[in-house]
């Protein structure tokens, strides 16, 4: 062989260098991505995020109104946490005390499950905690949505013999913590109302985030341990690791889903369950990659 004769190193060209400025273009490039996404996370989280209904003031009407004060939702029971507020008729309440001149109940004659709330004389009407029926599909989260019946109203008046029930207006404000709240009057009876509540926007964007995330550890993994096993890349034994903990944070990022939707619900069935398969492969491709290169 000839001195001059090109080596096998000399042949090999040479890999070209990204260059300081791009290099700094690049970076601030990302960076800003980064920085303009996360702020129009949290002006998202303001624009739409819940505001609760406006408070109901008990002081200006003189005929009887039963407040309803939304407290919570708890999705999976189908159940609606209130808060019953009395204002009852200017004719029976001691103006000078504020108590009640004789005793009175309130009845929900289209809620089997309510029952009656009684108060007694020379009491002050107080809160009473109870709760209200609406129904929905939680397994539909995130999409899902809970509405109650018409809620109606009777308060008990007179006396003795005469004693009866007559109607009452049906008042509603709070909120439900993810959740944004819609109050419509029943036409035939607009003492009446339906209530009807559905996550918030802002929830379903941080839903689609977290699904997003599930999905990048499967394809991210596959990625790496196809790229060792065809020794496209060199074999690197810390990826074990990595793998693992890849696999155990797959549940509490299912469990971190605003409104943990119940077990066995779609997001487990079409996600999640492959999410855990993808991440399961992807180890098996590994181990094959770390037997051949011990080969």
């Amino acid at each position: 062989m000839s001195p001059d004769a090109a080596t096998p190193e000399s042949e090999a060209p040479e890999r070209k260098h990204m260059s300081v400025r791009k290099h700094l273009l690049l970076d601030s490039s990302i960076l800003i991505g980064f920085v303009a996404f996360y702020t129009f996370t949290l002006l998202n989280y303001q624009w739409l995020a819940p505001h609760p209904l406006p408070k109901v003031d008990l002081r200006s009407p003189k005929d009887t109104v039963v407040k309803v004060h939304i407290d919570n939702l708890r999705n999976k029971d189908n159940l609606l946490d209130v808060t019953l507020v009395l204002k009852p008729n200017e004719a029976i309440v001691n103006k000078k005390t504020g108590r009640l001149t004789t005793g009175t109940a309130v009845r929900f004659p289209l809620q089997d499950d309510m029952g009656e709330v009684t108060y007694d004389l020379d009491t002050a009407p107080e809160p009473k905690n109870t709760t209200i029926e609406a129904r929905g599909e939680p397994r539909n989260w995130p999409l899902d949505t809970y509405t109650t019946d018409p809620i109606r109203a009777e308060w008990l008046v007179g006396a003795g013999d005469d004693r009866h029930y007559e109607a009452a207006k049906i008042e509603v404000d709070g909120s439900a913590d993810g959740f944004d709240i819609d109050v419509a009057r029943v036409e035939d009876s607009p003492n009446d109302v339906v209530i009807t509540l559905k996550r918030t926007r802002a929830q379903r964007i941080f839903d689609i985030g977290i699904c997003l995330v599930l999905i990048t550890l499967p394809a991210v993994a596959l990625f790496v341990a196809i790229q060792m096993v065809t020794r496209r890349r060199p074999f690197l034994p810390p990826f074990g690791t990595w793998y693992a903990a890849m696999l155990f944070a797959v549940v509490p990022l299912r469990n971190f889903l605003p409104g943990s939707p119940p077990t066995g619900a779609w997001i487990d069935q079409g996600l999640v369950i492959w999410v855990l398969l993808g991440l399961a492969a992807a180890m098996v491709i590994y181990i094959v990659a770390w037997y051949r290169d011990r080969v």
